[in-house]
């Protein structure tokens, strides 16, 4: 289908829950989610959605006004996100591992006034709000919480938050929503404000990222049907989450659009974690991000092939290192799909294909998409140069909530800037350089830490590194690697310089490399130079 066809398709009309609704009327009897404690049915899915919706609205949430959404991944979260779009709210899906005062700031800018909340979440929810309570320059009438409403929330942990907050009723889920009528779909149209989320702070303070009603729409036409193939009678598993918008796509909006099975994991991806999934509830698509693939590959306890169901395995994230992606095909025989997707533009737009993989390349664009990888003077470089990667796509978000100045940053116009640094091959493979402000300059020439990074992983006793530049005594950049070995392995630093050398331009080996037992990363999975960076700073 064209995106004429689809854009007519879409009309004036168009709730993304009703889509959903409309899409499964057959598949009412079938299998929807699978979480740590039960199963849901379609059915079961869109009656507890309508009846939420309708007992947001009686609970006095109007529509376009935003809920908080922080709960772990389970059967509620689903029927939480797409319950609040039917009845034209906007559900704020946020990282169930930030700290209270992230929390605190994320209530304030959405301004939402009721929150989802996982049990386990309450106690870090409760010093957000005190944390509110106590900063008067901060308070605002929009901060003041109203409700919370809990899953299977434990008699304890709920009297403690009552005594604690008195101001705010508390609501058991599954009460909340019995005695509800179920709510006619809000007339919602293409464009109007569906959901929010916000970005991974990769790069520093997170970003609320408006989306529409008709974006989740649009990655799952673009990218989940042409490249990915999704049936009906796939079943999925992402070991990111929901409130990513890498783990929105995989575990809501593509397995709903056509009628398939998603397993929901509350707890971290580990590998053990992931291994016991894959053998007991055989995922045919499983969504991973390249330090998961890693850490996988690297235990003792990885299944053999004949123990799985996977046909596909997709990768987002960062790149991924092709030294990965071999390994993990030659135990499985099975691909990892790789792409390059964001927080922006919802899903991935830049992908490699079933039976055209390219390892340590991004691919190509996907169809609907294009990009273009610009100079610093904004103008197209041509193939074989390093730039910033731009994309234009129906996807994109509208803007960043409430701040102007990264909006406009960011959102030009009908492209966006990705805040990567690409070059393209003449066949049109596209591969990662690194971030923009990742990128190094090292004796006038761009260096890519990524690249580097790629290389020293492919040494058999390395697990994973990340390079930054750091000053020498004459304030010229050099390169540095912190890299973390395998448990009972070891390397010298020479050889690891040695070894890179063999594989790269000379200038391009790290000058400096510190062993380390761990990298800070985001919750995602992506490395945050930023805060190597910052940690050199205050030691020099």
């Amino acid at each position: 289908m064209s995106l004429t066809r689809h854009q007519d398709f879409l009309g004036k009309q168009f709730n993304f829950a009703e889509f959903i609704r409309t899409t499964n009327q057959n598949r009412l009897s079938k299998v929807a989610y699978i979480d740590d404690h039960s199963q849901l049915t379609y059915a079961e899915l869109f009656d507890r959605m309508a009846r939420l919706g309708s007992a947001l609205i009686a609970s006095g949430v109007r529509r376009e006004e935003r809920i908080l959404l922080l709960m772990q991944d389970c059967n509620e979260w689903p029927i939480s996100f797409l319950g609040a779009m039917s009845a034209g709210i906007v559900p704020v899906a946020v990282n169930t591992l930030l700290t209270a005062e992230d929390y605190a700031y994320m209530l304030e800018n959405s301004r939402s006034q009721t929150v989802l909340v996982s049990d386990n979440l309450i106690g870090t929810l409760s010093k957000a709000i005190e944390i509110i309570k106590k900063d008067s320059a901060r308070k605002s009438p929009f901060s003041d919480i109203k409700s919370i409403i809990v899953p299977s929330g434990n008699p304890q942990t709920l009297s403690t938050f009552q005594e604690s907050h008195p101001e705010i009723l508390v609501h058991d889920f599954s009460k909340f929503i019995e005695s509800a009528n179920p709510i006619e779909f809000a007339n919602t149209a293409p464009d109007d404000p569906g959901f929010w989320l916000y970005s991974s702070g990769s790069t520093g303070k997170p970003k609320g990222a408006v989306h529409t009603h008709a974006n989740p729409y649009w990655t799952a036409q673009l990218y989940s049907g042409p490249i990915l193939e999704i049936q009906e009678d796939d079943i999925c598993f992402s070991a990111a989450k929901l409130f990513f918008a890498y783990g929105l796509g995989n575990g809501l909006s593509f397995p709903l659009s056509v009628g398939a099975t998603t397993i929901l994991m509350a707890g971290r991806a580990t590998p053990d974690a992931v291994f016991k999934k894959f053998v007991e509830l055989k995922p045919t698509i499983f969504f991973g991000a390249p330090t998961g693939y890693s850490g996988m590959l690297a235990s003792q306890d990885l299944p053999p092939k004949n123990q799985v169901a996977l046909r596909m395995c997709s990768s987002a994230g960062e790149a991924l290192p092709r030294e990965i992606g071999e390994r993990w095909t030659k135990h499985f025989d099975c691909e990892i799909i790789d792409g390059l997707g964001s927080t922006e533009m919802l899903h991935i737009f830049l992908s490699n294909r079933p039976g055209d993989v390219k390892y340590g390349t991004s691919g190509k664009p996907v169809e609907g998409y294009e990009l273009e990888i610009r100079g610093e003077d904004g103008l197209v470089v041509g193939d074989g140069e390093i730039g910033d990667l731009y994309v234009k796509g129906p996807s994109a978000a509208t803007m960043y909530w409430n701040n102007r100045e990264k909006s406009r940053e960011t959102f030009q116009g009908a492209w966006t800037k990705s805040g990567d640094k690409y070059i393209r091959d003449k066949d049109g493979y596209y591969t990662y350089s690194g971030r923009n402000d990742d990128m190094l300059k090292i004796s006038g020439i761009y260096v890519s830490p990524f690249e580097v990074e790629g290389t020293l992983v492919q040494h058999p006793a390395v697990l994973e590194s990340a390079v930054i530049g750091v000053l020498d005594e004459a304030g010229l950049v050099k390169t540095k690697a912190f890299v973390v070995l395998k448990k009972g392995l070891e390397v010298s630093k020479d050889e690891l310089q040695a070894f890179v050398k063999e594989r790269l331009a000379p200038y391009k080996y790290p000058r400096i490399i510190d062993f380390v037992t761990e990298l800070p990363k985001t919750a995602t999975g992506k490395i945050q130079r930023f805060k190597l960076r910052e940690q050199e700073s205050s030691n020099n």
